[in-house]
C-alpha cells in the first residue's frame, strides 16, 4: 500500500492478522495496518451488529467464533464493485430467490451468511442471517 492511500485512508483497529488470498487480490494486513478508504463500497447495512463490527471491530451482536472470517468477508464486499467479486473459494457466492431477489449471499459457517445487494458498485441492505 502506497504512503498515498495510507493518508487517504483512516485506520480501523482489529486484533487478528488477515490475509486475503484470492485469483484478484493478494493483501496481507496486519492489526495495525489495516486501512479503509474514504470512498466506501458499502452504503447500508441491515444488521447492526454486523454494521458495528465493520466500523468498530466490536463482537457484540454477532458470533464471536465467525468474527475472522466476517473480518475477511466485509474487507472483500468493501472493496468490490459487483457481486462476482465475492467468488472467494468456499465462500459459495449465490443469487437468492424470492422476496430477497437480486440479492447475494457468501457462507460465513454452517447456516450463517452474509448477504447483501448491488446498487451501481455500491453494497447496500448487508445483512447477517441464520438461515435455518
Amino acid at each position: 500500500m502506497t504512503r498515498t492511500a495510507r493518508l487517504q485512508g483512516q485506520a480501523l483497529q482489529s486484533r487478528h492478522a488477515v490475509e486475503l488470498l484470492s485469483e484478484k487480490w493478494r493483501i496481507g494486513l496486519t492489526s495495525r495496518n489495516l486501512y479503509r478508504y474514504t470512498i466506501l463500497v458499502i452504503k447500508s447495512f441491515r444488521h447492526q451488529g454486523v454494521e458495528r463490527f465493520f466500523r468498530t471491530g466490536s463482537k457484540a451482536g454477532i458470533q464471536p467464533k465467525h468474527a475472522s472470517k466476517l473480518r475477511l468477508q466485509l474487507f472483500a464486499l468493501d472493496n468490490s464493485r459487483q457481486p462476482g467479486d465475492m467468488n472467494a473459494p468456499g465462500w459459495r457466492l449465490h443469487p437468492l430467490a424470492g422476496e430477497l431477489k437480486d440479492h447475494w449471499a457468501v457462507s460465513v459457517s454452517g447456516n450463517w451468511r452474509l448477504t447483501f445487494k448491488f446498487e451501481a458498485e455500491d453494497a447496500v441492505l448487508v445483512d447477517y442471517q441464520d438461515y435455518y
